[in-house]
């Protein structure tokens, strides 16, 4: 891992995903994409959570969010599918 933010995003996504944590684990050492969507996860994800915390009214800004969340959590789960199937 680079960063702590991108390490804070590799626990998130360890708890939001239990069963590819093994696999997050092992990629994470060698993608530096992956790497990247970890810190992209946590400024994200922390972003939302601050929002939400703070009783945000902006229904358009928690969506983009959201979104922005499970488009990277979606790119998460591709790299680890397709890491999977790849051989060393």
């Amino acid at each position: 891992m680079s960063t702590v933010s991108s390490q804070r995003g590799l626990w998130k996504l360890m708890l939001k995903l239990p069963a590819m944590r093994g696999q997050l684990q092992m990629l994470s050492a060698r993608s530096s994409t992956l790497v990247s969507l970890c810190d992209a996860f946590d400024e994200a994800s922390s972003t939302l959570d601050r929002l939400r915390r703070n009783g945000s009214t902006d229904d358009k800004l928690l969506l983009e969010y959201e979104s922005l969340c499970s488009e990277i959590e979606n790119e998460v789960i591709d790299i680890c599918i397709v890491g999977r199937t790849q051989k060393p």
